[in-house]
């Protein structure tokens, strides 16, 4: 698998394209959340990444989770319902499509360099911006293909 840096505007763009191709209807193809919750549940880490969502994990997750951080951002495929922490978890909460993935693209289109204000991820440590750039590309492609994009 080739795992793309967000920070490229043609990646962006890529990203941007397969929002589009969602639709209220899109139904997974495994987990939980239905395609609206998806979008909403894709903001979170790209919001620590920008500085608008914190994360405080417990003191376990600190401990183990960094002995997996290049996992984060390498070229395998994640596996299917991988733990996720509670703040992230958006299943039990209606979300509106439209708005969810509008948020999210605004989000995507912000994810830059001069943005990103978070070198120290809360859970896996330090972590350059070309890692959190590819660590959140593989996160939404993840989920993109979750449903079918």
């Amino acid at each position: 698998m080739e795992i793309k840096n967000l920070l490229d505007t043609a990646v962006k763009q890529e990203i941007i394209n397969r929002l589009n191709k969602l639709s209220p209807q899109s139904q997974r193809q495994w987990g939980k959340m239905d395609v609206a919750q998806m979008l909403a549940h894709l903001q979170v880490p790209i919001g620590v990444a920008l500085g608008t969502h914190t994360v405080k994990g417990n003191l376990l997750m600190k401990l183990i989770l960094p002995l997996f951080k290049k996992k984060l951002y390498d070229e395998k495929p994640w596996k299917q319902g991988l733990p996720t922490d509670k703040t992230f978890i958006m299943t039990g909460k209606t979300k509106d499509f439209e708005l969810e993935r509008n948020k999210l693209m605004d989000m995507v289109n912000r994810f830059t360099e001069a943005n990103m204000v978070n070198e120290k991820h809360p859970i896996f440590g330090r972590l350059t911006k070309e890692q959190w750039s590819k660590a959140t590309w593989k996160h939404i492609d993840h989920h993109l293909k979750q449903f079918g994009a």
